[in-house]
Parts: structure tokens; C-alpha cells; sequence
């Protein structure tokens, strides 16, 4: 009987622990291992053609090398990664100001990331994710990450409290504030309201 391979989540936390301890080797098989994941998750945070995706990627890695010490496997490897690349993403997002100043997401904000049906709404989905990767730069910090982690990346509460290491109702509550802020900035603009009203 052939014993079954591990699979990539139990591959990476065995990487991650002895990287964790300061082994070279499973540091850099680990980062072969999550490289296209942040990657990816850099793209979804400032889009594929964001001047700083490249740099926020290449960065957020970086990143990852010097936190992997403080790595307790409270969370998944991913999801480790995944905040240190939010947190990278927002940052560079702020600092490219309101270039495009558009908008954020709603109580459910998950149908703006819906596979588009045709051209035309595939140009209008791009342009909603731009007005929410906007909005996002305009909240506080732990706000912006929080929400990026649960709406953008779409990690489960429970895995957004583990991956920023606050209790549930913590980011219960910055996901509630969040949304009323981002509301108040999509009701006061006409244009932002009309791109991002679901009906």
C-alpha cells in the first residue's frame, strides 16, 4: 500500500517550523513554496498592473525572512505570509495617494469579486476592485488589513484573528467599522454609490 504524499498545507508548516528554528534550506524551499501565493495575493491587493506589485511582492518576502523566527504556528504559512503582503500592499497603496479615488465594499462585499459575464461586466468588476483597493488606503491600519485579509483575500474570521493575533470580536468589531466608514464615503459620492450599488 503507497503511503500518500503530505499535502502542500502540512509540507509548508514542517518548512515553516524549521525555519522558524533558522534552517537556510527549509526557509528557502518555503519561500519557493509561497512565492506565487503572495504574489497573488499582492495582484488582488493592488491589481496586476499596480506600478508597486512587483516591489510589494519582492518586499513582503523579504519580510517573511526576517518574521519567520517570531513563526509559532498559530496560523497556516499562507496565511502568515498573507498578512505580512496585506500589510506591504496597503502601505504602498497609501502612498500612491488618491490617484484613482473610487471606493470600498459593503456587509457584503463578496459579489464585487464575482467571476464577470461578459466584457462589459468585466470592465466594471475591474472597476469596482480599483474603488475598493482605494477605499481600503483611506481606513485606519488594523481597519484596512483586517478587511483586506477577510474580503479581498478571503480568510474566515477566525483565521484573520490568528493571522493579526487580536481576539474575534476585535476583528468583529474593526470589520464592523470598516464597513460603516466605507459606507459613509460611498453614500456622500454619488459616482462611487452608482459604481458600487449591487441592483
Amino acid at each position: 500500500m503507497a503511503i500518500p504524499a503530505p499535502s502542500p498545507v502540512s509540507t509548508a508548516l514542517t518548512l515553516a517550523q524549521a525555519a522558524a528554528r533558522g534552517d537556510t534550506e527549509a526557509m528557502a524551499k518555503l519561500l519557493k513554496l509561497l512565492a506565487p501565493g503572495m504574489i497573488r495575493a499582492a495582484q488582488a491587493l493592488l491589481s496586476p498592473s499596480h506600478p508597486d506589485v512587483d516591489d510589494v511582492a519582492q518586499q513582503s518576502m523579504i519580510a517573511l525572512v526576517q518574521a519567520m523566527p517570531s513563526f509559532r504556528g498559530e496560523c497556516s504559512p499562507a496565511h502568515f505570509a498573507n498578512s505580512i503582503v496585506t500589510r506591504y500592499a496597503l502601505a504602498a497603496r497609501r502612498r500612491q495617494g488618491k490617484r484613482e479615488s473610487r471606493t470600498d465594499d459593503e456587509v457584503e462585499v463578496d459579489g464585487l469579486f464575482s467571476n464577470a459575464q461578459s466584457a462589459v461586466d468585466h470592465v466594471l468588476a475591474e472597476k469596482r476592485r480599483g474603488a475598493i483597493r482605494e477605499l481600503l488606503a483611506t481606513l485606519p491600519e488594523n481597519q484596512a488589513e483586517t478587511l483586506a485579509l477577510r474580503v479581498v483575500l478571503g480568510m474566515s474570521l477566525a483565521e484573520v484573528a490568528t493571522a493579526t493575533n487580536v481576539p474575534l470580536n476585535t476583528v468583529r468589531s474593526r470589520i464592523r467599522l470598516a464597513r460603516e466608514a466605507l459606507m459613509s464615503k460611498i453614500e456622500a459620492n454619488p459616482t462611487l454609490l452608482e459604481l458600487l450599488d449591487p441592483s
